[in-house]
């Protein structure tokens, strides 16, 4: 089998509604994992006087982004809120794979070890070489393509009139982790320091920046050269995909950070001077004396990636996003800045 052949047998592997649903489901798990395991780094590299202050500040920050990152994806059913995240119910996926094997099954012979997987495939995810088995020996066969993409979907080219729906979506999920890590932050700091007022400030700029240039912008890149490329009618996969990523670089990485730094200097800082809770020296004009792109953020841009996948129809992405912009939360709540003059 060539490299384009295991490729796709790769992406129909990843897409299973049940592999995709379970890793939805251990999402919450994941999540707790990780800020349980940040929060200790955190503890065991601080001086001894000032662990607990680093502690209590640490889970703030993260409770709120984790928090506001999963309500935002799953919603809150007890009281109605409904989450932005396409949900997956295991119980249904596995009813619809069941009567969808059952009804192939009666009016199409496949072979022994072909019929073991799809048995399997009802109520469990299949391994790469299963669904490579079953591809291969299932798609010739009368109905077998329309059957298989039935139980794996194809994934689907979102319409130019979706597309800033989609954006819209997507930037929502990603707005709700950054301002529940600023909330989490200002809420840890009150609780640990007595001048907490004055960095919050920075905890807003900080979070002006990741969400522009490390969610916002990049959707609206990737959005925009997704519309270009419909209305060029170029429809493959791999062009609209090297497309968004071409709009992701210019406008969220190269303009995102010019945006988010100028709204920092002429709207943030005068408003926070205003009030007197920011005392710090004004800093120069350079665009890039409030944050200056580096390394971490550059990594950041790995849910572009994901939001590349999402666009492209992808399923197995998704439920990974709340994870990615919930490190963009947990900056933007620790209001972590390196600009000149804005460090705490």
């Amino acid at each position: 089998m060539n490299i384009k052949a295991n490729i796709s047998t790769l992406g129909k592997y990843l897409d299973q509604p049940m592999l995709v649903g379970k890793f939805s489901k251990a999402v919450p798990v994941i999540l707790g994992t990780g800020s349980a395991l940040v929060v200790a780094k955190k503890v065991k590299e601080a001086p001894k006087d000032e662990k607990g202050k680093v502690f209590l500040q640490n889970t703030c920050v993260l409770l709120g982004t984790v928090g506001s990152a999963l309500i935002a994806t799953r919603g809150i059913k007890k009281i109605g809120i409904k989450g932005l995240a396409n949900p997956y119910d295991l119980k249904e996926i596995a009813q619809n794979n069941t009567k969808l094997v059952d009804d192939f099954l009666e009016t199409t012979n496949v072979s022994r070890k072909a019929e073991r997987i799809l048995e399997k495939a009802k109520t469990k995810a299949v391994k790469f070489r299963e669904i490579k088995r079953i591809f291969g020996e299932i798609k010739p066969k009368e109905g077998g393509d329309v059957f298989l993409k039935k139980l794996i979907p194809d994934p689907e080219n979102i319409s130019s009139k979706d597309i800033f729906k989609e954006i819209k979506r997507l930037s929502v999920l990603g707005l709700v982790p950054v301002i529940g890590g600023i909330g989490g932050g200002i809420l840890g700091d009150r609780l640990t320091d007595k001048n907490w007022k004055e960095k919050i400030p920075n905890k807003i700029k900080e979070g002006s920046y990741q969400y522009l240039a490390n969610i916002f912008m990049c959707n609206v890149g990737a959005g925009i050269a997704l519309g270009l490329l419909e209305k060029a009618k170029i429809t493959s996969k791999s062009a609209r995909a090297v497309g968004m990523t071409t709009g992701i670089v210019l406008t969220g990485i190269l303009g995102g950070s010019a945006i988010a730094n100028t709204i920092s200097k002429k709207v943030i800082d005068p408003i926070f001077r205003k009030t007197g809770i920011d005392k710090s020296e004004k800093v120069n004009d350079c665009l890039y004396s409030e944050r200056k792109p580096e390394a971490l953020d550059i990594g950041l841009h790995t849910d572009d990636i994901a939001t590349v996948a999402v666009l492209s129809g992808l399923k197995w992405i998704e439920p990974a996003l709340p994870i990615l912009y919930s490190i963009s939360g947990y900056r933007a709540g620790i209001g972590y800045r390196n600009g000149e003059g804005h460090r705490h």
